[in-house]
Order: structure tokens, then sequence, then C-alpha cells
């Protein structure tokens, strides 16, 4: 396979380390990427693809422990019926109208209201919690679903009973049984909405197939679909189409949009003996291509077993929420044996049967299953006005223990296009009559390289003389005819076609961006005379800066990966201060060196962009896609950044550590109420005339709502705009 870089490549040198074919299929050095063919027209951007919908909503979970099997479809539509029965059950209940002073009006069937509609949200609507609690206790682990399933069993029962008129008790829950019911409905929805889905990335990486291919017969062409193509069969791929299996070019040339692959931007060329992968496209010709790997065996495919087999290894975390059940479950439990073996002791059986009641009822707080779903809900809308996505509920509770944040460099702390750094004129020539004349050269390309110079005189405001005659030379550079004169501006491979010679003390200039992986062009006239040269770089992001130096002093490591030589790492690193850089790695070894730090005790949060990176963000504890990257590297992430500013971390930080603050308060508070609440409704102060009635504990159950809501919207009050963030 042909070294992939542009016209000018050899004014960087190679890195030393990796074979030719293997620097083919790495990410283009930042310095390499800049050389440029020129007046040739093509864009260099590349395709956006469309965005993937069906992943929310209509996604079944497959991997979220109590929630296995069940879609946020399936909790949203069982809330809003579930709701619309409990306003008339709540109406109609006696306890209520007691509560608040009003009678419901009285009709022939109207007592039977609450307990009919009551028994359809219990079968209907608690089903998926009743379900949920018997696979939590055949497991063995007890959590949320067995202690909602506990509590309107409980309170079901004992409501028939009251209403069928036996025993003579009093302990109509049916108001409470359909609030609670609706309420962790409502919960259950939030937090659902708020998980991301591993299936997503799959679906997204497979949707960058096409579905046919055009594959060349004796009698001309045939359209087939993807899977009948078979190793050693021709396919034509016209421009703007995609690669339909991995494959080497055998006829034409095109250039070829591999973002989804490398991540970055710009299109490479390919023509014959070049191999090409599964899902790039051809931007500008058609071209002639034997399949060399199809299915399973391409390289796509095998990104996507990586994506899967990373996500599947994150996804073990457990809910804090869960885990607050479990104890309270256990608690509940012992306290309503406790208080029913205590009280028939005492020989009172109605009262036994009253207080265990109520004990098991209010051991379930509408505050328990909100406490966690509000404060991510309200977490996601924050960061999502701070332009941060929050996808995975777990990558906002993980990003507060984050040890390093590993970032790819090419698009993410650098903008990814090249920036005219240096002029360095010959003796004799100013520095801005040079510029002026390289970007007069280069004004009739569209090339990143030419619109970069012609930049740079602009924003000198330099008058740029008239040129003609323009011509690109194919890998050496460009002509054209300034003031009478040619003048080319080129690389290496021009300065030894002309035979031109670069003066001693602009070499030794040179020599100096080249060691630290600069692009160097050189302007040089009709005589052969080197009339100096400018250095481009990928341009560093000034907000990266600050996004690098306020994470350390937060205490969180940086580390930068890239796919470009050791030279232009270290140049990036050294000015970003960055704390360690992992240079030249290939594309499928990302995710190798995020396994390498976490194998040094370390949780990471990954950002990148490309296809690439999408195993990486799978395996990272925080995947942190920036947005205008591919929609894969998106679906491979908990978390995506909607721009470009790398100071948007920032904002995941500090919300995930506020949030977490809040998770736990409203855990204490949650759980707090039923430690003191369970033991007066069981009676231990009975002796002194304390008894917690079931009316008065229902009561108390939505005073801790209400306070678990108003503490969660002190999350609002939080400042995140990346901008803002110090």
């Amino acid at each position: 396979m042909q070294d992939h870089r542009h016209h000018h490549d050899d004014a960087t040198p190679a890195s030393p380390t990796l074979t030719e074919a293997e620097r083919a299929s790495a990410p283009a050095a930042a310095a390499a990427g800049h050389g440029h063919e020129h007046g040739d027209g093509h864009g260099h951007g590349h395709e956006h693809h469309q965005p993937h919908a069906g992943h929310d909503d209509d996604h079944t979970v497959h991997t979220h422990g109590q929630h296995a099997g069940h879609s946020t479809a399936m909790f949203k539509n069982r809330f809003w019926l579930t709701l619309a029965l409990s306003i008339p059950v709540v109406y109609f209940s006696p306890m209520v109208g007691h509560i608040l002073g009003y009678m419901a009006p009285m009709f022939p069937g109207s007592a039977w209201i609450p307990p009919v509609l009551g028994t359809v949200i219990f079968l209907y609507g608690g089903q998926p919690f009743l379900k949920g609690g018997l696979q939590e206790l055949k497991d063995r682990r007890p959590g949320m679903m067995l202690l909602i399933g506990m509590a309107i069993t409980v309170a079901f029962a004992a409501s028939w009973v009251t209403s069928l008129g036996l025993g003579g008790f009093d302990l109509d829950f049916w108001w409470e049984l359909a609030l609670l019911v609706a309420i962790m409905l409502l919960g259950h929805w939030i937090e659902m909405r708020a998980l991301g889905s591993a299936q997503g990335a799959l679906d997204a990486l497979a949707a960058l197939l096409p579905d046919e291919a055009e594959r060349i017969t004796d009698s001309g062409t045939e359209t087939v679909p993807v899977s009948e193509l078979r190793p050693a069969d021709l396919v034509l791929v016209r421009s703007g189409a995609r690669m339909p299996a991995d494959g080497t070019v055998v006829q034409g040339q095109a250039e070829f949009d591999e973002s989804m692959i490398t991540g970055e931007s710009k299109t490479v060329p390919r023509g014959p003996g070049d191999a090409v992968v599964a899902g790039t496209v051809a931007t500008d010709s058609s071209v002639r291509v034997r399949v060399d790997a199809v299915g399973e065996d391409t390289a796509l495919a095998g990104i996507q077993r990586l994506v899967a087999e990373a996500q599947a290894s994150s996804s073990r975390a457990q809910a804090l929420a869960d885990r607050a059940a479990a104890f309270l479950f256990y608690f509940a439990a012992g306290a309503g044996v406790i208080t029913f073996i205590v009280w028939t002791l005492l020989g009172s059986i109605p009262e036994a049967v009253t207080r265990t009641m109520t004990v098991l009822v209010i051991a379930c707080p509408h505050a328990l299953g909100l406490a966690i779903p509000l404060v991510i809900a309200i977490s996601t809308e924050q960061a999502a006005r701070a332009g941060v996505l929050i996808k995975n509920r777990m990558a906002l509770e993980r990003m507060r223990t984050i040890d390093v944040v590993l970032f790819d460099k090419t698009g993410t702390l650098t903008t990814g296009e090249p920036e005219l750094k240096e002029v360095a004129a010959a003796q004799g020539v100013e520095a801005d009559e040079l510029l002026a004349l390289a970007a007069a050269v280069e004004s009739d390309s569209e090339h990143p390289v030419a619109r970069a110079i012609v930049r740079a005189a602009r924003e000198r405001n330099l008058a740029l003389p008239a040129v003609a005659g323009f011509v690109s030379l194919t890998g050496r550079g460009v002509r054209a005819s300034v003031d009478g004169r040619t003048v080319h501006v080129g690389g290496p491979a021009l300065l030894r076609e002309l035979g031109a010679v670069v003066p001693p003390s602009l070499a030794a200039t040179t020599r100096g961006w080249m060691d630290r992986g600069a692009a160097v062009l050189h302007v040089i006239d009709d005589g052969g005379s080197v009339l100096g040269a400018v250095s481009l770089e990928d341009a560093v992001r000034a907000e990266s800066r600050q996004a690098v130096r306020a994470l350390q002093q937060r205490g969180v490591k940086v580390a930068m990966i890239t796919g470009d030589a050791q030279q232009v790492a270290r140049a990036v690193a050294a000015d970003l201060d960055i704390d360690e850089v992992f240079a030249e790695v290939l594309p499928a070894d990302k995710d190798k060196k995020v396994a390498e730090l976490q194998s040094r005790g370390l949780k990471v949060a990954m950002v990148g962009d490309g296809v690439n990176d999408s195993p990486a963000l799978a395996r990272a504890e925080v995947g942190i896609a920036i947005g205008a990257g591919t929609d894969v590297a998106m679906e491979s992430a908990g978390v995506v950044l909607a721009g470009n500013d790398p100071r948007a971390v920032l904002s995941m930080v500090d919300l995930s550590r506020a949030s977490y603050r809040k998770m736990w308060q409203n855990l204490v508070w949650a759980t707090g109420y039923n430690i003191l609440s369970v033991p007066l409704a069981a009676g231990v102060l009975a002796f002194a005339g304390v008894v917690l009635s079931p009316a008065a504990g229902a009561v108390l159950m939505s005073v801790s709502t209400i306070v678990v809501a108003l503490n969660a919207q002190l999350l609002r009050r939080l400042k995140l705009n990346p901008a803002e963030v110090r």
C-alpha cells in the first residue's frame, strides 16, 4: 500500500518506528497531511452522516440489571395510563378526602372506583415491578424492583381486605398504591431516557456500509446485495459512493474520505495498488476495486467487535439507588417481621396486622424512586444547555472519579487544519514580501494548506500581487507567473527537481521546524534561487490550553494520543503542558492504550471524534465524543460534546461532582426518612402515645418526595458554560 500523505509529505521525516504500510493505515501526521495537490478543486471535508434515529424511546435495554428486557417506551406508556387512572382513585379515596377536607360525590358504585381502578393499576402499571421483584428474589439480589413490588403487593392486599370489610381493618391504601406505581414508573422512565445504548454504536457502524454494490462482469455491471460479494470480485465504486468491502484499487484514482476510520477530515488519494476500506467514500471519481475481504473479515467488522467487547466490559456498575433499595428491603422486611411478632405477643392481632401493613407500605418512599432519576434528568438538561449531551447515566457518576483524561489530538486539542506558524526569508528578501508572494501563487488553490497561507497573508493585511498561469505539479508543489516571473512553492521534492540549493542560514532554520514535525514549503524563483520558506502546523485550539490547565488544577492528569510522528506529538504536548503522550499509535491500538492506562489503576475518560476512536471511547470508564466527529464515535461514547470546545470536559467534571453530591443528599434524605418513619409506624413509641398512622405516613412520604425534588432543582444554579468554567 502506498503512503497516503499528500504532495509535500517529504517535508517532514517519516516516523522511524512505523512501516510504510502501517503509516498508510494510521492517521496522517499533522505535518505529513499538509502537503497538497493544487488546482483540483476537490473538497476536503468529510461527508456528514445522517443521524441514526430510533435508539432512545423504543430501544430495548438488555444490560441494565433490573431493567433487563424493559424498554423506555414501555415505562412511558404505562406511566401515562397509570397517571390517568390514578386521578379518580385519589379523588374518590375517603382517606384523601379526610386529609384535604372535602367530600367526594356519592353515587351508586362510586365506592368501587378506587378498588377497581386500583386493581387495574396494580396489574398493569405494577407489572414491571412485580416481574422485576420476582427476578431479584430468584437471583437473591434484592433491589429497587423487589422493594417496590413488596410495597404495592402489601398495599393491594390490605386495601382489598379493607374494601371488602374483612376483619374491620382500616387500611385503605388504594390512593397510595396508585401514586406509588405512577411515580415509580415516572422515575424509571426518566432514568432510562438517560441510559446510553450499546446497540446504537453497532447500528451506526453497520449503517456505514451500503446495502448494494455494483459488481463488474464480462458483460458490464450488475447490482447485487453486499452479502453476495466474494473475495476476488471486481466492483465499481462511483463518485460519492461508499466502499462495500475491503479491497485494492485496480483501476482509476480518487480522493477517499476515510474519516470513519482515521477521524481525519481531509481526503486522501487512492490509486492502483492502494488498499481501501469498507465504509469509506470515493469523493471525486470512480474506481474499480478488487474485493479482498467481506462481512466479518472487514476492518469495519473488526471495529464492531471491539466496540461490542469494550462496552460489555464497562456496563457492570450498579446504581446508587439499587444499593440503597437493597438496604431498605432488608430493613423494611426485618422491621415488618419484628413489628408483627411484638404486637402479637402484646395480644393485639388486629393492631399487629395494621402496624405491619403500614410499615411495609411506607418502606418504599416515593423519594427513593426519584432521588437518582431527578438528579440525572436535571443534570442532563443543564449539560445540554452547556453543549454536553449525557447519553449514559453511569458516565455522569463515573466522571467524578476520573484520574486521567485521554485526548485524541487531531480535531480535539487541535483544529485538524493547517496553520501558518513561521516565515523565514533569504538574505535580501523581506518576510512580508515572501509571504505575499507565496500567498499569491497559492491563491488559486482550494487545498487547506493553500488556504492557510492565503489566510495568514490576509490577516497581516498584505497586498497580493497579480498571478497568471497557475499550474499544479502533482506530488511536488505549484507554480504561477507573478509580475512576469515564474515562482514555485513546494517541498523538498520540488527543490530536487529544480536543483535549487537552500542557503545554509535558511536550512538551519527549516531543519528546526522539521525536527518538531512542521511541514515546510519553499518559495523558489524562476532562476532556481530559494527566496525563503514557510512552516505550517496543525493549529492548537486556544481553548485547549485552558482546558488542560483547569483539569490539572482539579487533580486530573491529561494525556494525548495520536497517530502522528513522535516529534509532532512532542511539540503539541510541550505547547499544552500535557502530562503523557502516546504517539505513532495505529487506529486499532488506541483501545489498547486505554487498557494500558487502566492497568496502572487509573480511571480513564477518553475524548475522540473518529470511528477509530470508538473502541477506545467504549473501553474507557467515560467515553466523550466530539460532536463534529462521526455518528459511530458519538454512539460509542457515554457523553457527546455538541461542539469542538475541549473545555466542555470541565463542565462534565464539575457537573459530575455536583450531581453526585445531590444524589447522596437525596439518598440520605430518602433513607433517613425511612429509618425514622418505619420505627414510628411500627409503634416503638406507642407507650408514649406517639403512633404514626397510615394517613400520616402517606403524607410524610409525599413531603419527602417534595424535599428530594426541590434539592435536585438546586443543580440549576451550577454554571456549566465552557467559557465560564475555570
